[in-house]
């Protein structure tokens, strides 16, 4: 009985071992066949439906597609591709409910906004996103300060904020405060420095600060380095700003390329900086680290205050732990 119970298990055995080899071999010739999966497109096809002045040097586009859009969150942001290829990240301003349109504000201060500013109904653009690197979290009470053109998320968050919130606007005279008017008009403070002598101090900013009231900041590096120093300790502050943070404490470094070339940068330079005085056609967009435009990959030495993924830099804010980086350039 034994003797057969074994003849028994080694047959079971035996024909198991079968399946599974053939199922290896059809999974093998199976894989050959397989065609290589195609790449992700993650663009959108838009088209410019309306392109009207917010203030005398602001643009406002409303940009539609096809059918509804991707759904995005106060703070998000739009990478625009421009007709001439350079791509821009401007924050999406309009109602974060309509799934039908995007709006963006563009004030005009270079070769980028230029373009924009250019656009007329009826122009394709393509965009990519809407992406987030200033999420909008839930607090019983907010206070956004915008400075200039740093009002376009802040609109965004107004119109979705459902607890108490104010805002105030700075900027050099209110005709260059553009989209706060749009908002609820008790909740808003127009705060023209040309009527007040100069721009407000932080400690005016905050004043009437309660305890709990989370503050949101967009605006030139000055506006939110003065409030962020001047925020009481524990109080939830976000900030968003529209140019390359400073490079505080930086120390110099060589930059190395494929072919050899080595660049000196400077302790007050970005690595993109001393890089574009070389190779002036290098791609760049953010200045901030997030777009990933110059991102590349990191061939030695080790970086730090990056935001790439690892084995790759951002030469916009990563630099060199040691005295000497190599990057696949």
């Amino acid at each position: 009985m034994r003797d057969a119970r074994a003849k028994n298990t080694d047959a079971t055995m035996r024909r198991v071992d079968a399946v599974v080899g053939l199922t290896a071999r059809l999974a093998v010739r199976s894989g050959r066949r397989r065609r290589p999966a195609p790449p992700v497109d993650r663009d959108l096809r838009l088209v410019v439906a309306d392109v009207r002045a917010e203030a005398p040097d602001v643009a406002g586009v409303t940009l539609v597609g096809a059918g509804p859009l991707p759904g995005w969150r106060p703070g998000a942001h739009l990478d625009v591709v421009l007709p001439s290829g350079l791509v821009r990240q401007y924050s999406l301003c309009g109602d974060p409910d309509r799934r039908d349109e995007y709006r963006i504000a563009v004030r005009r201060i270079g070769p980028g906004s230029s373009e924009v500013h250019a656009l007329r109904p009826g122009t394709p653009l393509t965009v990519r996103g809407p992406r987030n690197a200033f999420p909008f979290v839930a607090a019983p009470r907010y206070l956004f300060l915008a400075g200039g053109i740093g009002i376009t998320p802040l609109a965004a968050m107004a119109r979705a904020a459902t607890s108490d919130w104010r805002l105030i606007h700075t900027g050099r005279d209110r005709a260059s405060l553009p989209l706060s008017r749009d908002l609820d008009p008790r909740r808003v403070v127009l705060r023209p420095d040309d009527e007040h002598g100069g721009p407000p101090t932080a400690a005016e900013l905050l004043d009437d600060l309660t305890p709990g009231t989370t503050v949101y900041c967009c605006g030139p590096p000055p506006l939110i380095d003065a409030v962020r120093r001047a925020m009481p300790a524990g109080q939830p502050f976000h900030a968003e700003r529209f140019s390359p943070p400073p490079i505080r404490g930086g120390r110099p470094f060589t930059l190395g390329l494929r072919d050899g070339t080595e660049i000196a940068v400077p302790a007050d330079r970005s690595a993109l900086d001393a890089l574009l005085a070389v190779r002036p056609d290098v791609a760049y967009s953010c200045r901030q680290g997030f777009c990933g435009t110059c991102h590349v990959g990191l061939l030695g030495g080790g970086t730090e205050h990056d935001t790439a993924a690892p084995g790759r830099t951002a030469l916009c804010v990563g630099r060199a732990t040691g005295e000497h980086v190599i990057v696949d350039l």
